[in-house]
């Protein structure tokens, strides 16, 4: 049989056009669209793409970013990103070469095309130095004449560029290894592509994991500590080796490094370890510790970095579940499909999303068309029919009262005619009859083995048979006669609940009648 695709609670998505709009005000990519239009006439660049000197410094004063002391760096970045993404091309021909020989700069004025204004000694430029042509490329105009998907589909290309780079190790560690002559050893400078990658595309499926769970408090930015302590901390552990700790520290220091790498694209929002926390040892960094519990307590939680997934990072970690092969639904996706399909996905989703999931499905349809849909969908006799009908009539309450001719229609419905005068009593409409005393203990039965299937034995459930057996002395007498095929699934339940020994034994002689009846 082929393996289960692994399945991700459903997200809510802004819409193409805000996404869009987030992607064109991240940092990194509105630098490169700046940098494009910038190339658009063409401009002289060494082999590969890379900007001379020169060129690096006209880049850095056309961002503002001259007063940085780290503008060359997100220059360069944004300029690699616009290579990268094919907001700029690079053109390496002989006809670039006579073109970019031209577009020289000749800043001593003597006009022999040679210039010194790049060199503190004077000197001409390197012979190498220029020796490619960078243009504006094809995606440049889909930034300003294409839709909301084709900026999106560049901003991802730029993400995915960036998401490698952040997950390849330090090129410090690598030019010190190569200026003395040996041979590259990823084990020498302690880093697994693979692993390293796994880590940080798990830390993002956490951080989106969170964001489908809880939204309001996916709202607040997550500690540092606690995120990678997710990641590394065995769940069985309840105090943590120093050998742990250590190894969520060197943890910490690394996913600084590569958040700061990433926050420029607009996935997440990310505050920084504060560097004075940072300290080296063995020529590792680490983060300090403190040393009490009452320092820890004192301690600001913020200078230990804090992040959070934006709606464009929920965006782009869904695409790559996707791609990769992860069920990662989205609100929405259901709102064409049937009933059916509806009533058996909504209890899956968390409260929030599931609301907006059925909240799109009804706009789609009539008050009345969706009422008969779902009330369809909700018949049956089957193991899961129960919690169908419950999702039914939860889905039912955000109907307005147009759709009373649909639920008058099942009132002698033995499935359906129970949760059909809930409905119609919740709405205040006049002329309902009343139910049946057999009714009314199907219609019971058939909520707690709803309830059963989705909280299993809850405290919850435990208040509602607490005060559904208060209510009536003679509940049992009457509820193992119930037709209902969880009857006595129902009744053993309640007996388990029942915090009166005499109720539970009540409970368990009656789910023993149920079953002999059956």
């Amino acid at each position: 049989m082929p393996e289960e695709r692994p399945t991700m609670p459903p997200v809510r998505l802004r819409t193409d056009a805000e996404l869009a709009r987030d992607a064109l005000a991240a940092p990194l990519l509105a630098r490169a669209v700046r940098l494009a239009r910038w190339a658009e006439p063409g401009k002289p660049v060494a082999s590969g793409g890379v900007l001379p000197e020169g060129e690096l410094r006209a880049a850095i004063e056309l961002l503002g970013l001259a007063g940085d002391e780290d503008g060359p760096e997100h220059t360069a970045q944004a300029w690699q990103l616009a290579v990268d993404t094919g907001l700029v091309e690079i053109d390496e021909s002989e006809e670039a070469s006579g073109a970019e020989a031209a577009a020289r700069p000749d800043d001593d004025g003597d006009g022999d095309g040679k210039g010194d204004g790049d060199r503190a000694d004077g000197e001409a430029p390197l012979g190498d130095e220029f020796s490619a042509l960078a243009i504006s490329g094809e995606e440049l105009r889909l930034i300003t004449e294409g839709g909301p998907r084709d900026i999106l589909d560049i901003w991802l290309d730029g993400f995915e560029t960036v998401l490698a780079d952040a997950a390849a190790p330090d090129l410090g560690d690598i030019a010190a290894q190569i200026s003395e002559g040996g041979e590259l050893d990823l084990d020498a400078i302690d880093w697994n592509p693979e692993e390293e990658a796994e880590f940080l595309d798990g830390v993002l499926g956490n951080l989106y994991l969170l964001t489908a769970l809880d939204e309001e408090a996916a709202a607040a930015s997550v500690p540092l500590p606690a995120l990678v302590a997710s990641m590394i901390v065995p769940e069985d552990m309840d105090e943590p080796t120093d050998d742990i700790l250590e190894e969520v520290s060197e943890a910490m220091v690394r996913l600084d490094d590569q958040f700061r790498l990433l926050a420029p694209t607009g996935l997440i929002d990310y505050q920084p370890v504060d560097e004075a926390l940072i300290q080296e040892v063995d020529g590792e960094g680490r983060i300090q510790e403190p040393e009490t519990a009452e320092e820890l307590e004192d301690e600001d939680v913020s200078r230990y970095g804090m992040v959070r997934l934006t709606p464009l990072g929920v965006y782009a970690v869904r695409a790559r579940m996707i791609e990769a092969g992860i069920d990662a639904p989205a609100v929405g996706d259901l709102a064409d499909k049937g009933a059916d399909i509806l009533l058996d996905a909504l209890p899956g989703h968390p409260e929030p999303a599931a609301q907006a999931e059925a909240e799109q499905w009804l706009a789609r349809r009539t008050p009345e068309e969706a009422a008969r849909e779902l009330l369809a969908a909700a018949r049956g006799d089957d193991e899961g029919a129960p919690l169908r009908r419950l999702t039914c009539q939860q889905t039912l309450s955000l109907v307005g009262t147009e759709a009373e001719p649909a639920l008058r229609e099942v009132l002698d419905d033995r499935h359906l005619g129970g949760l059909a005068r809930v409905w119609l009593a919740e709405h205040e409409v006049a002329g309902v009859p009343e139910p049946s005393e057999a009714m009314v203990f199907w219609l019971t039965v058939d909520t707690l083995a709803a309830q059963l299937a989705t909280e299993g034995d809850s405290a919850e459930l435990r208040d509602l048979v607490r005060g559904l057996v208060d209510q009536s002395g003679s509940f049992f007498d009457s509820a193992w006669r119930v037709d209902h095929p969880a009857t006595a699934e129902v009744l053993e339940a309640m007996g388990r609940l029942h915090p009166d020994k005499q109720a539970a034994k009540e409970a368990r002689k009656a789910a023993f009648k149920a079953r002999s009846r059956a």
